[in-house]
């Protein structure tokens, strides 16, 4: 539904400028806006792309001169980027699912499930199964035995939840995520090659194969209120204890955590970092795209890892790493400039060889 530009400004806390009574349906970038548009122009280089569309309202930045730029009326939020959380709330259209639940979906007698809740073409919850008030589980979602489903949680299509992971209140999954599969942890009967080449980092020679037996997983996931789950992320299960994830945590796609992981409050795991088991991640951590965490590790609050970091060892609170291994983001960056003048630093060499044998030939 269209909103006008006060109704957004009230809705974000923001000044609204010009003719407040103006609607827009949808937003836009500056250069593709049309007039039922609100255009996001948050900064004077994003600005001076008015001109190549037909906005009459935009959301810019405070004390901007909206009026220069022929506009009609202006949202003009103290934080632009921080306001555009509520306003793309507002102008969500969703994904369309009917409300109540399909004729084609399979609910379990034992199942409970709270007001308004919405199921899905073709999903299955299992016995035991609490799901909580409008709660959403997209088409084809399976829901697994004794699985606990919070309040205002929204599962998009294809989501698979194993059975009794715990999910709390308003958290979101995004299609193809799967939640509670069986840990990847194997032994052999007698210490194998592996463990020892953890002890003595040495080549191990030939060794008589020994078959992996399967080490089966006892516990569950345990995801906190607020969470966030990429597209196609994997999260095993604990061996013993949950693999667990604290309240407003957010994962991107493709992110995959290993058994026993437990991961704080406040973090963003970004696409393709995979943590592997029993490491314990901090509060408030950033790790950007790609980053690897060696098992049973730590990771200390508020460290933030760059894309491609892997992290082999213990990270104390509050560092910024880069780099195979990882070091902090300071001596990284050095030593890849050093690394850069190592050719010319090694003609210098050669030539500096030249020149004293040549001397010395010459005494």
């Amino acid at each position: 539904m269209p909103h006008s530009i006060a109704e957004i400004a009230v809705a974000i806390g923001a000044q609204a400028v010009g003719d407040t009574s103006l609607t827009i349906a949808r937003a836009a970038e500056p250069a593709d806006a049309g007039p039922d548009d609100l255009a996001l122009a948050m900064s004077p280089a994003y600005a001076e792309k008015l001109s190549d569309g037909a906005a009459q309202a935009a959301m810019l930045w405070p004390d901007a001169d909206w009026q220069a730029m022929g506009l009609k009326a202006a949202i003009l939020p103290p934080r632009p980027r921080f306001a555009m959380s509520g306003m793309t709330r507002m102008l969500d259209r969703g994904q369309g699912y009917g409300a109540g639940i399909h004729p084609s979906a399979v609910i379990d007698p034992g199942a409970q499930l709270g007001r308004n809740v919405t199921v899905g073409p073709l999903a299955v919850i299992s016995a035991g199964a609490v799901i909580g008030e409008n709660a959403v589980i997209g088409p084809h979602g399976f829901i697994g035995v004794d699985v606990t489903l919070g309040t205002d949680a929204y599962l998009r299509e294809h989501v698979s939840i194993g059975a009794r992971v715990s999910i709390g209140d308003r958290v979101i999954i995004q299609p193809g995520a799967r939640i509670g599969g069986d840990g990847f942890s194997f032994v052999t009967a007698e210490p194998s090659t592996v463990e020892s080449a953890r002890k003595t980092l040495g080549d191990q020679g030939a060794a008589e194969a020994q078959p992996w037996i399967r080490i089966h997983s006892l516990g569950s996931v345990t995801l906190g209120d607020d969470v966030e789950i990429g597209m196609g992320c994997t999260i095993d299960c604990g061996t013993i204890r949950d693999t667990r994830i604290g309240n407003n945590t957010k994962l991107d796609n493709q992110v995959h955590l290993g058994h026993n992981v437990t991961i704080g409050e406040n973090c963003l795991i970004c696409g393709q970092v995979g943590i592997a088991g029993s490491a314990v991640i901090g509060n408030n951590v950033v790790m950007a795209g790609q980053c690897g965490v060696n098992d049973n590790i730590f990771v200390g609050d508020g460290v933030i890892a760059g894309g491609g970091t892997k992290l082999m060892s213990n990270v104390p609170a509050g560092r910024t790493m880069l780099g195979y291994p990882a070091t902090q983001m300071d001596k990284q960056v050095d030593m890849y400039k050093a690394m850069r003048r190592l050719p010319r630093l090694l003609r210098d060499v050669a030539a500096l060889r030249k020149a004293v044998f040549k001397s010395d030939a010459d005494d």
